[in-house]
């Protein structure tokens, strides 16, 4: 507390801390709070003499706490400029680790961690959490003009990155960027960044930590006293200061935490699928847009197709690579039959053939480096069912496994040349031999 001058200031700076408080209410003004004053205090100081003690009284206990911010209004987030470290525990190295902290204007209650990188992912994640432990979502986020987070500063209209602009958008609130040259907007996080240097950071510089959640729980837990801790001049501390106002104002939270969304494009092919060329797989888009430019917004779990603004197309994300993920109405009825091909099916097809059929089509499919690779020669295979007898094709591919050549080529010399009505000895003793096909590959995996 400021040593009071006469009584009458004494008593005045002991209604300061109180009117700080509530000056942080929605509608509560200076005026408002001078009258309560000065009918409790008929002879005390009046409305100017007031203003200018409160502002003295401000700046000599903390100038940066006596700027009057409104609950729940804005959160403050920054980087810290020195870093602390992890160490590798396979070859021993030190990396570098960021310091974040995220703190809400009006009770100064703060949040801090540890992350890899400044880069937007990390950041995004980072602002994420600091929102999960307030429980709750302010009104507007306030970064400085780093650049996952600004992409172009202006005095009137920042360009803002998008993800964090689609982080805005899932948790319903606005990015308003610190304003260069602007000293005041920074000065919040800024002193609660020199303030955890001396509460955290110092308590951690020489210590050994080999992960980042090993390094983030030390962190939490000097957090924890530092929010607890009385505030300087004041009876209550951050956290008191949170609980008493500032925790209802902040918007509730989705129930979904946000994914970060990646974007590719692509044309749709005439099957109508496009390629996720991240993960060289296929999604199908309604057959009317074959042919037509499509964007694919992905994060880690779905996968949004769009058409000039439109989405068109919803999917789970499949991670494995050369697959089809088909919705079967998307497709012209043309096509239908060919989204429900699979390596099951065709081995279910081969074996209701005969077991050698059923053995042909699984060598062929191992044959392939990716089972759909071998769809169409299976599919060429199978229809000789129809085209030459159930009988010969049984005897065909009971040669081509003889032979140890797995593809439709061989099928087909085998059919044509007629080599499946002789027996596989005989054919050895006279000679004969199955054309030769260049375009044959070595066995691989199925799976």
């Amino acid at each position: 507390m400021v040593e009071a001058i006469n009584p009458k200031l004494q008593k005045l700076y002991e209604f300061f801390p109180q009117m700080e408080r509530e000056l942080k209410k929605v509608g509560v003004t200076v005026r408002h709070l001078w009258e309560h004053y000065n009918a409790a205090n008929p002879d005390g100081f009046q409305s100017s003499q007031f203003r200018h003690h409160y502002k003295i009284w401000g700046n000599k206990v903390n100038p940066v706490m006596h700027m009057n911010h409104k609950a729940g209004d804005k959160m403050y987030v920054d980087y810290a400029g020195k870093t602390l470290s992890i160490v590798d525990k396979d070859t021993g190295e030190i990396k570098d680790v960021q310091f974040f902290v995220a703190i809400l204007g009006a009770s100064q209650y703060t949040y801090a961690e540890a992350s890899m990188s400044q880069q937007k992912e990390d950041f995004v994640t980072s602002v994420e959490n600091a929102m999960r432990f307030f429980e709750g979502t302010p009104a507007a986020i306030v970064p400085d003009n780093l650049k996952s987070a600004v992409i172009k500063s202006s005095r009137f209209e920042p360009t803002i990155n998008e993800t964090l602009a689609d982080l805005a958008e899932h948790y319903e609130t606005t990015i308003l960027p610190a304003r260069a040259y602007k000293p005041r907007d920074k000065s919040l996080v800024e002193g609660a960044v020199k303030i955890l240097y001396r509460r955290i950071y110092v308590n951690l510089k020489d210590e050994k930590f080999f992960d980042l959640d090993e390094l983030n729980q030390q962190i939490w837990d000097l957090l924890d006293a530092h929010n607890n801790r009385k505030l300087t001049g004041r009876p209550y501390s951050r956290y008191e200061l949170f609980l008493e106002d500032e925790k209802e104002k902040l918007r509730a939270l989705p129930q979904e935490r946000f994914e970060i969304k990646y974007q590719s494009f692509a044309t749709v092919m005439q099957n109508g699928h496009v390629q996720l060329s991240q993960d060289k797989n296929y999604y199908s888009v309604p057959y009317q847009y074959v042919k037509k430019k499509a964007k694919l917004l992905y994060t880690k779990s779905t996968v949004e197709i769009y058409h000039k603004y439109n989405r068109i197309a919803t999917h789970t994300r499949n991670y494995k690579p050369y697959v089809y993920t088909t919705t079967p109405e998307h497709l012209a009825s043309t096509h239908q039959f060919v989204a429900q091909w699979s390596a099951s099916r065709f081995i279910e097809w081969g074996n209701s053939i005969d077991a050698l059929v059923g053995a042909y089509i699984i060598k062929i499919i191992e044959s392939r480096n990716h089972p759909e690779q071998a769809y169409k020669s299976c599919l060429g295979i199978l229809s000789y069912e129809k085209k030459v007898s159930k009988e010969r094709l049984i005897n065909a591919c009971k040669r081509a496994l003889d032979y140890k050549i797995y593809n439709f080529k061989t099928i087909q010399n085998i059919l044509e040349n007629n080599l499946d009505s002789i027996d596989f000895e005989d054919e050895q003793e006279q000679g004969q031999e199955l054309p030769k096909h260049g375009n044959i590959r070595g066995k691989h995996y199925f799976n």
